[in-house]
């Protein structure tokens, strides 16, 4: 299995190759999943409520770039600079301070959309709006209060998306949080005027409290378990969020039994779900409706030379549980510039490849 890059997939995989590439899932069938297609507006979205419009500016992501036609998607992301600040985020690669390097970037990288900030959307739009489709990020946690504190605040409007030529708004809920029941009304009524409007909405289902991160007693972070990040997948379908993008889970064990809140069955960690990152995956896809709201998974942090084989692993995981494709921002914008497009056209090619199947 050759990816963009010359180097098999196999090979980027190394040691974890055969487990990956093998895996059969004994938790949920394939079969009983909706899985990504190129019919997925028609076959899903358009006998749903969806206003028609909505249905155009899915189409329009789904039929660009070097995944068009497959029912997979490659997002670049450019909200780091707010999240992360934009020292940590640029320093790296100081270019891109510029937002239009950024777009530049995911047109030759092939993406299929790129999701911006108000300040780069209004910079950028009319030079690119017609090239590829934009996403605009309304809500930010902005990180120069002190001391920091961690809560999404509205930065723009769904009306300044449309009249800036966005196909789509995004927005994120940090599910867990003291602050999460506003933020689910905020992005809920955003998400409906997004609608409302004719552009899609995305979702970033991340969870967010001290009390989840339990590895400095030598426990699990509960921020990315299987069961929370399911839940808080379902949490975002339920307001209508089109696409759903959250972190890959990295613990099978109970959140709501170790952390004694809200509620579970023992199936869920019996039956629903191992111990395998593909498995693991699989329940976070059966929360977006079984797989009829897409899950994408996010790219995670740079990790310097390991990002991408890290990339590759996260598609891998991605497309074998039945994703629908990744969102990968620092990953690819904190290297020179041909090397990041090399990461995502590497992340594409694993959804390329037809030898790639859904465990």
């Amino acid at each position: 299995m050759a990816t963009t890059t010359g180097t098999s997939i196999e090979e980027l995989l190394g040691d974890q190759a055969d487990d990956l590439l093998t895996h059969r899932c004994g938790t949920i069938p394939a079969e009983r999943l909706t899985l990504p297609s190129p019919r997925w507006v028609d076959e899903q979205i358009a006998t749903s409520d969806r206003p028609t419009p909505v249905l155009r500016s899915l189409q329009s992501m789904l039929d660009h770039g070097q995944l068009a036609g497959t029912g997979y998607m490659s997002i670049l992301p450019v909200d780091q600079g707010i999240e992360h600040s934009a020292g940590a985020s640029f320093a790296p690669n100081p270019d891109y301070f510029d937002p239009l390097r950024i777009v530049e970037l995911a047109v030759e990288g092939g993406c299929n959309a790129v999701a911006t900030t108000l300040g780069g959307l209004g910079l950028a739009a009319r030079r690119w709006s017609h090239r590829i489709p934009f996403l605009l990020k309304l809500n930010h946690n902005e990180f120069l209060s002190y001391p920091n504190s961690y809560d999404q605040i509205m930065f723009a409007s769904v009306r300044q998306g449309r009249e800036l030529g966005a196909v789509a708004v995004g927005a994120t809920i940090y599910f867990g949080s003291a602050e999460s029941k506003r933020q689910l009304q905020e992005v809920s009524a955003a998400f409906a005027a997004a609608h409302e409007l004719g552009m899609a909405t995305v979702l970033w289902c991340y969870l967010r409290n001290s009390a989840f991160n339990t590895t400095k007693e030598g426990g699990p972070d509960y921020s990315v378990a299987t069961d929370l990040t399911g839940q808080a997948n379902h949490l975002g379908v339920t307001i209508e969020a089109d696409i759903i993008k959250q972190k890959l889970p990295e613990t099978a064990a109970p959140g709501f039994v170790d952390l004694k809140f809200g509620r579970s069955d023992p199936k869920m960690y019996s039956e629903l779900m191992s111990d395998h990152p593909i498995d693991m995956t699989r329940y976070q896809v059966a929360n977006c409706y079984m797989g009829r709201i897409p899950l994408i998974n996010s790219g995670g942090a740079s990790e310097g030379d390991a990002d991408l084989r890290e990339a590759v692993r996260t598609a891998v995981i991605n497309k074998r549980a039945g994703g629908a494709g990744l969102i990968s921002g620092r990953k690819a914008f904190q290297r020179p510039f041909a090397e990041g497009v090399e990461l995502l056209n590497a992340v594409q090619g694993v959804y390329l490849a037809d030898e790639v199947t859904i465990a």
